[in-house]
């Protein structure tokens, strides 16, 4: 190929194609973009905000607020992070998208609000950020937590991985979680407040009497045997769950899908017409009301548990979104 004299730069249409060449040759800005701070990470997709994982001094246990589809609409619950006409202000623990347990060695890492301290109530704190990537068709945190009793002093050594993907009509997050004891033995009881959990808007929750009358709520939960509503639901085991209905005009849900190698898979779903939505595999005497079950597990020092959840933020319903052939191909993942 015949070179420009030096000095000499080409134009008109020969310019225009070596401009056109060397763009193709540089690097395409990052899709999914991680900016980490003192006390949160921000998650970008394609230059919009999607969520921010908030782990500061202020958080007793880390969580991701909010959650956006891929239209910018906010899919999760404000309060108590923040005050929203027409949110039912209950639950404070209920913060965004979250991962703790309600009996842990008899300690309490899900209502563990300042308000709701006690004598049996831990935090979940950072140790470390192991690592944060941008990139083209995805971008992911790493990092590592402590469970801490009220005296401070840990049970459980944290690990987690989480996945952004940018994908043009749905968000997607893969969690990974490994959980090791920090000294001796820990149990993980049988009790229905737990374990992988997200608080939806108010416009999907399900009609109930008593909810602001603005906005209207929609909401519908279903989940893979094809069960409807917090009825049929509540309780019932199932690979995967989805929570869906309107948000400003427009059909969006919320899909939990749960791995099956995780520990007692199928897990129970504690998903309430209110907006509460949680995976949990620890809960088989509370939620089949039956007193001879017993869903409780206990790890031994140098045993690990791990964990892997599937979130996508979806258009749609559970049907038109395929949820049923993602979780199948899900599945398939190691």
């Amino acid at each position: 190929m015949c070179k420009a004299p030096r000095g000499v730069l080409y134009s008109g249409s020969m310019g225009r194609f070596f401009l056109a060449a060397l763009l193709l040759s540089l690097p395409l800005a990052a899709q999914v973009k991680i900016t980490p701070s003192s006390d949160r990470i921000a998650v970008q997709i394609d230059g919009r905000p999607f969520t921010t994982l908030f782990m500061g001094a202020d958080a007793n246990k880390p969580y991701l607020h909010p959650l956006r589809s891929a239209s910018g609409k906010v899919v999760t619950r404000g309060f108590p992070m923040e005050l929203v006409e027409g949110e039912r202000r209950d639950h404070p623990h209920h913060r965004g998208l979250w991962f703790a347990h309600s009996d842990v060695n008899g300690i309490d890492f899900w209502l563990n609000e300042n308000s709701q301290k006690g004598p049996k109530t831990g935090r979940i704190v950072l140790r470390k950020i192991l690592e944060t990537k941008d990139g083209q068709s995805s971008g992911w945190i790493a990092a590592a937590f402590d469970w801490l009793d009220p005296a401070g002093h840990p049970i459980l050594n944290e690990t987690r991985r989480m996945v952004f993907y940018a994908k043009p009509n749905q968000r997607t997050i893969d969690f990974d979680i490994t959980l090791a004891p920090a000294a001796g033995p820990v149990t993980f009881g049988d009790i229905k407040d737990g374990l992988f959990a997200i608080r939806v808007a108010p416009s999907l929750e399900e009609q109930a009497e008593g909810a602001p009358a603005v906005p209207k709520r929609t909401g519908r939960i279903v989940n893979s045997a094809g069960a409807r509503g917090e009825r049929e639901v509540w309780g019932k085991r199932a690979p995967w769950a989805d929570y869906y209905g309107e948000v400003e005009g427009e059909k969006l849900g919320i899909a939990i899908l749960d791995h099956p190698d995780n520990p007692h898979h199928p897990p129970y779903w504690h998903a309430r017409g209110y907006g509460l939505f949680a995976a949990n595999p620890f809960g088989a005497r509370e939620f089949e009301r039956d007193k001879t079950k017993d869903g409780s597990l206990t790890l031994a020092p140098g045993q690990t548990l791990r964990f892997r959840y599937r979130v996508i933020v979806h258009s749609g319903d559970a049907a038109s979104a395929g949820i049923a052939a993602q979780w199948a191909a899900y599945a398939k993942t190691k």
